[in-house]
Order: structure tokens, then C-alpha cells, then sequence
């Protein structure tokens, strides 16, 4: 890897880093609104209930991003570091741990930092989400 590529890895690693502080927003909506739903769920409204419900739920494919996002951070710092030496020998440790099938092609830097730019854009719409339903209970709440 040259040095402009190694420093384009630390840089997305440092901004999946930073957005580890979204991956706690969200994991805080889903922990208060499943905490809510266990203790008060009798006593609140439809609407609130379902927000509540749908924040906890969203709470199970938020928790699936913040895991691939960190564990793209951690492949990132590698190939910035150099522990991890070339493209390729991160798809045969990925192939041989199973979570890789065998590629078809194989995939360029400039692809996977783009396809985890992505899952980073997909993680901040659906924290967003949970934060708009979290609010929408709590508003309905208020107003009941």
C-alpha cells in the first residue's frame, strides 16, 4: 500500500472512531425505551407504546451496524498500521474465519472505504430513526 492509501485507511478509521459516539446514542434509545416497555408499558398510550417498541427494535439492526462499523474501524487501523500488509491477505484471513465467501473480483480500497461510507450513512439515518420515534413517544406522552 502506498503512504497516500495507508493515510486515506487512518483517516476513515478515525472517522469511525468518531462515530462511535453515535453508536451510543443509539444503544442508550433502545436500552431506555425497552426499559420503559418493561416497566410502564400498562400505563402508556398506543402511540407511545409502538414508538417505544419500534425504537427498541430498530435498537437490534443499529446494534448490527455499530458492530460492522467497529470492526471496519479495527480492519482500517490495520491497514493504516501495516498489521494488516495488503488487500489481499485481508480477504484470505476474512475467507479463512468464514466471514468471507470466496470473491469473485477482487475489491479495491477506493470500493470498501466507499461500501463502509455507506454503512456509516445508513447507521446515522436509522440512529435518527430511533431518535425521531423516541421523541414522537415521548411527545405523545406529554400530550396524553
Amino acid at each position: 500500500m502506498t503512504e497516500h492509501e495507508r493515510t486515506q485507511c487512518a483517516t476513515l478509521a478515525a472517522l469511525l472512531h468518531a462515530a462511535a459516539l453515535l453508536a451510543l446514542w443509539g444503544f442508550a434509545l433502545s436500552g431506555i425505551s425497552a426499559a420503559v416497555l418493561a416497566l410502564v408499558m400498562p400505563d402508556l398510550g398506543l402511540t407511545a407504546t409502538l414508538c417505544f417498541g419500534a425504537t427498541a427494535l430498530l435498537g437490534l439492526l443499529e446494534r448490527y451496524f455499530a458492530f460492522r462499523l467497529r470492526f471496519d474501524e479495527r480492519l482500517f487501523d490495520g491497514l493504516a498500521q501495516g498489521r494488516v500488509v495488503s488487500l489481499l491477505s485481508l480477504d484470505v484471513a476474512l475467507e479463512r474465519l468464514g466471514l468471507r465467501t470466496a470473491p469473485r473480483a477482487e475489491r479495491g480500497l477506493e470500493e470498501r472505504m466507499r461500501a463502509t461510507r455507506q454503512l456509516l450513512q445508513r447507521h446515522g439515518v436509522l440512529v435518527i430513526c430511533q431518535s425521531l420515534m423516541f421523541v414522537l413517544a415521548l411527545i405523545t406522552e406529554t400530550f396524553k
